[in-house]
């Protein structure tokens, strides 16, 4: 059964602040950009727009994920998170780095037009970093909290982390960050040498950037998509506490699946004792259930399958799953 929390609330209140932030953000670039003539400027603006409908990709997965299981789904709609998170990782690819390439490549062929006062692009550059920086800090803190209860560093929960929307979140709004340097760097350059090919270079960094933030949010979410194992130290300790069970002489083979964030699926084949019946079997298998499910508040489904702890074959394979 589908498990919605604190965590599911945290994610929906990361994204949606995210989306209100873009959305004002895009609209004074936009506005900059077309006073300035800068293409740095408007390269940005049309970064927060792709991060903009990034964003409601992102409220759309958190939506449809958390979708109880049904007939036709038996093991929920967790994976459909990492199916829209995808699409955004996309978005950012087509819309904030396509355009920003474009801009870029116009302005150093073409040139700009005349611009007025370029302290109006200073100005809100400044003003979108201080609002992008409220983002970011509400999507860093969630990030801090949950690297902290998986007992790993944040760069390690951002690199692999079980949810991918606040992963987007806090790379878009990094890349936000650094996109908007791009743009001053690009902004003073101009003024200085007279040369507008330095704002065209600003765009063309900026959407180097942007492609490479897609590219990862893509990797991660594919990633999740095929299948990825649960946390190694929740594996760990799941495998202990099938270990400790009476019934169980040892544990063979533990499979694990991200079924969706906070969504685990265990797959256990263990050699149980010799002496155990049947119907003590059984038994154990429904309580090995209970347990898991108590103890470990990710775990949403386990299968436990009876092997034999000498099968050359069964430990082959069971070997080599470890191994990758």
């Amino acid at each position: 059964m589908a498990k919605r929390g604190r965590s599911g609330d945290d994610s929906m209140l990361t994204v949606v602040l995210a989306l209100l932030v873009n959305l004002a953000v895009a609209v004074i670039k936009a506005v900059a950009g077309i006073l300035t003539a800068s293409a740095g400027l408007l390269a940005e603006a049309a970064h927060s727009v792709g991060d903009c409908t990034t964003e409601v990709f992102l409220v759309t997965a958190l939506r449809r994920s958390d979708r109880p299981a049904d007939r036709r789904h038996p093991f929920g709609y967790g994976k459909e998170r990492y199916f829209w998170s995808l699409l955004a990782a996309m978005t950012i690819f087509v819309l904030g780095a396509g355009f920003s390439v474009y801009q870029g490549v116009t302005t150093i062929l073409s040139g700009e037009q005349d611009s007025s006062s370029p302290y109006v692009g200073y100005i809100v550059i400044g003003l979108a970093a201080a609002v992008e920086s409220v983002s970011l800090a509400q999507a860093y803190r969630r990030v801090r909290r949950e690297s902290r209860k998986l007992s790993t560093t944040v760069t390690g929960y951002v690199k692999e982390p079980e949810d991918p929307t606040v992963k987007s979140v806090i790379l878009e709004d990094s890349a936000a960050l650094i996109g908007l340097a791009f743009a001053l760097v690009g902004l003073v350059l101009r003024q200085i040498t007279g040369q507008d090919a330095w704002d065209g270079i600003a765009a063309l960094a900026i959407a180097a950037l942007l492609m490479t933030v897609a590219f990862e949010l893509a990797r991660t979410n594919v990633t999740l998509l095929v299948g990825r194992q649960a946390n190694p130290k929740l594996v760990d300790e799941i495998e202990r506490c099938l270990d400790e069970q009476p019934e169980v002489l040892s544990v063979v083979d533990l499979r694990t699946m991200m079924m969706g964030t906070g969504r685990v699926l265990v797959c256990a084949r263990v050699d149980f004792v010799e002496d155990l019946s049947a119907s003590a079997a059984e038994q154990a298998c429904v309580r090995f259930h209970r347990v898991l499910s108590e103890r470990f508040e990710e775990v949403d489904d386990v299968f436990v399958e009876p092997v034999p702890n000498d099968d050359p074959n069964m430990l082959a394979e069971a070997e080599q799953t470890r191994a990758v």
